[in-house]
């Protein structure tokens, strides 16, 4: 009995086998926060910002926010952004905050590219919607978001990972619309995805219709939404004047064509589409006060077809896909914003769409 309780003294006084010290979140938008994902299984890759590795195992991680870039790809600064919100809605310890840059070396676009490193299409809205690189035809920049989040879903590396948020702003949110209808991964990864779409110029319509300019779509109506932080709800479809506008219904615009010049999709059919839209979780984000002609807003006749604001364009879109496919997506006036990313993703009213509970 006295050789037991003696054993037992020793093993109660043995010192406690040390634990790993919680992961400090890498938080400023130089090279050491940065790392290469490989697509496809590389040598192909292109760069994240992140504020925690992809590559080494973090129990600490709750939740991941991945937040697409503007037109500028300035993959940096929409770091620093959601960033700072992270920090600010406390969720800067248990959420890995990732910003890819889709960079480009073609036409105007004169990013410095590192050996292997993808160049992705400058102008048009090709990278934005699904499409394939300069550098690269065989890849598509869904590809890219796709192996992020075959990476976050790594059971090994983020074992405690339960939600995962694929946002974006303007450029941003044209890429956040696309690809949650269009993306093969969703459902596959053992971890939910949601999207949040913000400010963009156009989305991709699913049919041919278009809001009608009445009532909240009539255009003098439209620029004086900024009056209201309700959602304006007024809106009725019909067909589009073709003969205005030949293009408006093309992708990604719409889905005209969609499969001759879109490689992601090409085997996918519409009606594949509309049924992946209604079904995913989609919030859009829209400035109370994004109703001017700011920030390289799209006045093209296929973007001008989808309502005369950029907020009108994304109350008629919700609207639409809700009432019409049976989509159950929020939609979210962020009060005194505009046509800017660091006043729409640090508001207290988004935090619950972008750092899910």
């Amino acid at each position: 009995m006295r050789a037991s309780i003696l054993g037992l003294v020793a093993f109660l006084t043995l010192p406690l086998a040390p634990t790993a010290a919680p992961a400090t979140p890498c938080t400023t938008a130089t090279p050491e926060c940065t790392e290469w994902v490989a697509i496809k299984g590389g040598p192909a890759r292109s760069m994240i910002y992140r504020t925690y590795s992809l590559d080494t195992r973090n129990d600490q991680i709750k939740r991941a926010l991945i937040m697409v870039h503007g037109t500028n790809r300035n993959a940096d600064h929409y770091f620093d952004s959601a960033r700072a919100a992270a920090f600010l809605a406390g969720a800067i310890t248990d959420t890995i905050v990732i910003s890819p840059r889709i960079a480009s070396n073609n036409g105007s676009c004169k990013d410095t590219l590192a050996p292997n490193e993808v160049s992705w299409s400058c102008g048009g809205d090709s990278w934005k919607s699904g499409g394939n690189a300069i550098s690269n035809p065989e890849l598509s920049s869904f590809d890219f978001v796709d192996d992020i989040l075959r990476k976050l879903a790594n059971k090994k590396i983020f074992p405690n990972l339960q939600a995962i948020v694929v946002a974006g702003h303007s450029a941003g949110g044209q890429f956040a619309n696309r690809y949650s209808m269009a993306n093969k991964v969703h459902g596959t990864l053992g971890v939910p995805i949601t999207y949040v779409v913000a400010n963009p110029s156009s989305y991709a319509w699913p049919d041919a219709t278009r809001p009608t300019p009445v009532d909240d779509a009539l255009p003098e109506n439209a620029v004086k939404a900024w009056e209201s932080e309700a959602v304006h709800t007024k809106f009725t479809f019909g067909a589009a004047d073709a003969a205005k506008c030949a293009n408006y219904n093309r992708w990604p615009a719409g889905f005209e064509n969609r499969a001759a010049v879109n490689g992601y999709t090409k085997n996918m059919t519409d009606e594949q589409l509309k049924k992946q839209l209604a079904e995913r979780p989609v919030t859009y984000l829209l400035g109370q006060v994004d109703t001017l002609p700011l920030g390289g807003f799209d006045s093209s006749c296929p973007a001008m077809a989808q309502g005369a604001t950029r907020r009108a364009r994304g109350e008629a879109f919700a609207a639409f896909v809700n009432s019409q496919l049976g989509a159950k997506h929020q939609i979210q006036i962020v009060p005194e914003c505009g046509h800017n990313d660091r006043c729409m993703y640090t508001t207290d009213a988004v935090f619950p769409f972008i750092f899910p509970k």
